[in-house]
């Protein structure tokens, strides 16, 4: 019996050093690092429902790398942020707990308050967010909230001023924001929007792919006589006046989708991957002379793709994540919806897990987000924390 038993705790030996005695060193490694100071503040105003999609991820680099509020908390995705607050109770779609009529002060303390102002999705919500009937339509859906407001650039202009860092992602100055508020933001920024976003889709056959949005099918059929004549994969370019541009794979591009490309050695000091594959939303923006590309967008355009880029205006790499000194701060844009994040990247506080998870999602499987936000994101994201902590103590 004795002998028995030893048996079977040798066998389950190694379970137990999977499941109990790595995850606790691993923790333990996580719990002994010392806390850091800085003060984020964050702008979502694209929080639908209680995924918090559009800034879970930054909230698990904040939490990981051990980030802490003024107050020596850890900051909470569900209430650490300005913009939309979903409703927990279906008769109540949510409330805006925003930049309402500040005052100067109300502003100069946000600045004197917070190192780091990232701005993660300004899009907003929309009646389709929360009635079906809005779904169904091929029209787009009226707003209930969101766009840059006159506070926002109001804020960033202060923190432009007192030297912070400030991040901004993609469509923050794209629609809803009006025209007057977006020239402010460029100005400030020194990015200049085409008009232009783009995307990949896997399959543009309407039979097949459910997740074709009905308003891009509608307008396209519009514009061309009802017709609607794709299958299989492509990418698909929509600028600010509702013109619709359907790049088809193998005629206008090669990539399997756009790729986001880093130099290996570069002077700005980001370590990232080389190529990583990038099939969701982003803008087709602009520079100024003065800001460094960290990464750039590469379609594997064909002479044919290239000849109908520059009939749009576009040119042949588009900046993915950029950035240019401000002082003791930084500024950055990305491009690219970044942040979107779906499912769950499990706890932060295990030491370790980013390089356990880049070996589990490999960064040439664009299927997985989870794959982007491992090997892309959740890395540089990190870079500009632990930058912005640099420079501000």
């Amino acid at each position: 019996m004795g002998q028995e038993l030893k048996l079977f705790f040798l066998r389950l030996w190694p379970f137990f050093l999977i499941l109990v005695v790595i995850p606790g060193i691993s923790f333990g490694v996580w719990w002994i690092e010392s806390k850091k100071d800085l003060s984020v503040l964050v702008i979502d105003k694209t929080v639908p429902n209680s995924t918090f999609r559009e800034h879970k991820g930054l909230f698990w680099a904040l939490e990981y790398d051990k980030y802490i509020k003024k107050d020596g908390f850890y900051y909470d995705e569900k209430k650490d942020y300005l913009g939309f607050f979903p409703s927990e109770f279906q008769e109540d779609i949510g409330e805006v707990k925003d930049l309402i009529q500040p005052t100067k002060l109300d502003l100069e303390k946000l600045v004197q308050d917070h190192e780091l102002f990232y701005y993660a999705d300004t899009y907003g919500v929309y009646e389709s967010n929360f009635f079906a009937s809005q779904r169904r339509s091929n029209e787009r859906s009226n707003k209930i909230y969101g766009g840059l407001s006159q506070a926002d650039i109001d804020l960033l202009t202060l923190a432009k001023e007192n030297e912070r860092t400030i991040v901004a992602e993609y469509n923050t100055m794209a629609s809803p924001t009006l025209r007057s508020i977006r020239s402010q933001f460029e100005r400030l920024m020194g990015l200049k929007w085409t008009g232009w976003i783009g995307r990949y889709f896997d399959e543009l056959d309407v039979n097949k792919n459910g997740d074709l949005p009905q308003w891009l099918i509608g307008n396209y059929r519009k514009q061309n006589d009802n017709q609607w004549p794709f299958a299989g994969p492509g990418m698909v370019f929509v600028n600010e006046l509702g013109e619709i541009e359907i790049f088809v794979a193998n005629e206008d591009f090669t990539n399997t989708t756009p790729l986001i490309r880093t130099q290996k050695v570069n002077k700005h000091g980001f370590s990232l991957p080389e190529v990583v594959p990038y099939p969701d939303w982003f803008d087709v923006v602009l520079i100024e002379r003065d800001y460094q590309v960290i990464s750039y967008f590469d379609i594997g355009a064909t002479n044919q793709g290239l000849e109908r880029l520059r009939e749009m205006g576009l040119p042949r790499f588009f900046p993915a994540a950029v950035f240019k000194p401000n002082g003791k701060g930084e500024i950055y844009y990305m491009s690219g919806d970044f942040s979107d994040m779906q499912g769950d990247l499990g706890a932060a506080r295990f030491k370790g897990l980013p390089f356990f998870y880049r070996g589990l999602y490999v960064a040439s499987d664009y299927r997985d987000r989870q794959s982007f936000f491992w090997n892309y994101y959740l890395p540089l994201t990190r870079q500009i924390l632990q930058r912005t902590h640099q420079k501000q103590n």
